[in-house]
C-alpha cells in the first residue's frame, strides 16, 4: 500500500518527510518557507521577469510555422509571466502577434488596424482571424496546385497521344 500511495505522491500525507517545511513550528514559518522555495525572493522574481521580457521581445514566427503553433508559444509566455506574478495583457499580445507574423499576413493586419479597435481586441479573436486567413490561403494554394497538376497531366496526355 505504501508503494502505491508513494507512486501517486500521497504517502507524505501519512508520514510527512523531514524536510525544511516539516521543521517549521508555525503556519507563518511554513508559508514563508514555501514562498521562498516556490516563488522566490523579490530579486529573483525581478531577474526572472527581466529574462521573460527579453524572451518575449525576441519571439518571432518562423517560416513554415502555423498561427496555431506561434499562438501556442505566445500562450506559453502568458503562463511564464503568471508564474512570476506578472501579466501580459491582450493589447500587448495582439500587438506582438501582428508585429511578428510573416509578410503573407500584412494585408489582413493592415485591414484590421484600420477597421477594428485593435487596442480592445481579445488575443483569441486576433488568433482566430489570422487562423481563418491562414486556412483560406491553404485552401486557395491547394486549389491552384490541383489545377496546375491537372493542366500538366492534360498536356502530358495530349503529348503522349500524338
Amino acid at each position: 500500500m505504501e508503494a502505491i500511495m508513494d507512486a501517486q505522491g500521497l504517502w507524505e500525507s501519512i508520514e510527512p518527510s523531514t524536510d525544511v517545511v516539516a521543521k517549521k513550528k508555525t503556519a507563518r514559518e511554513v508559508w514563508e518557507s514555501l514562498k521562498t522555495r516556490f516563488v522566490g525572493e523579490e530579486r529573483v522574481q525581478k531577474a526572472r521577469l527581466h529574462m521573460l521580457k527579453s524572451e518575449f521581445e525576441a519571439l518571432w514566427i518562423k517560416d513554415g510555422e502555423s498561427i496555431d503553433e506561434y499562438a501556442g508559444k505566445l500562450s506559453g509566455m502568458i503562463s511564464k509571466y503568471n508564474s512570476v506574478g506578472s501579466t501580459l495583457d491582450d493589447e500587448e499580445l495582439v500587438r506582438k502577434l501582428f508585429d511578428t507574423v510573416t509578410e503573407k499576413y500584412i494585408h489582413l493586419i493592415a485591414s484590421m488596424d484600420q477597421y477594428s479597435d485593435v487596442e480592445e481586441m481579445p488575443f483569441e479573436e486576433a488568433i482566430g482571424r489570422l487562423k481563418a486567413y491562414e486556412d483560406r490561403l491553404k485552401l486557395r494554394q491547394g486549389g491552384s496546385t490541383s489545377e496546375s497538376s491537372l493542366l500538366f497531366t492534360k498536356t502530358e496526355i495530349q503529348t503522349v497521344s500524338k
